[in-house]
């Protein structure tokens, strides 16, 4: 059985995204065969320029589709558990600093 090309393989992937995404029927312009964009006004009131690309994954001998996609999400997910600690432990210190701030100035 011949294979198909990797670049043709690529191209119907990311045509059929599109398509799933309906975004030929939206606002949305072709820019290349790999992006989509339209312009919005943002909350400034400035028209803003906004891409819609697909990126196909590659494929990998030592896990599927499914668990490249659930370890990234994974990863995402963790990243921003990280990010919120982090920032709850910035809020707490500054909160600590400000009381110990005041405390000082009443003394």
């Amino acid at each position: 059985m011949a294979t198909i090309s990797k670049s043709v393989v690529d191209s119907d992937l990311r045509a059929r995204v599109f398509e799933e995404l309906d975004i030929e029927n939206g606002n949305f312009v072709k820019i290349n065969d790999r992006q989509f964009g339209c312009i919005l006004t943002d909350k400034n009131g400035v028209e803003r320029y906004c891409r819609v690309g697909v990126i196909v994954a590659e494929e990998r001998e030592d896990m599927t589709a499914r668990e490249l996609m659930e370890q990234e999400i994974a990863a995402y997910n963790e990243k921003q558990a990280a990010k919120a600690e982090k920032a709850a432990a910035r809020a707490a210190k500054a909160e600590r600093d400000k009381e110990r701030r005041e405390k000082e100035k009443a003394e």
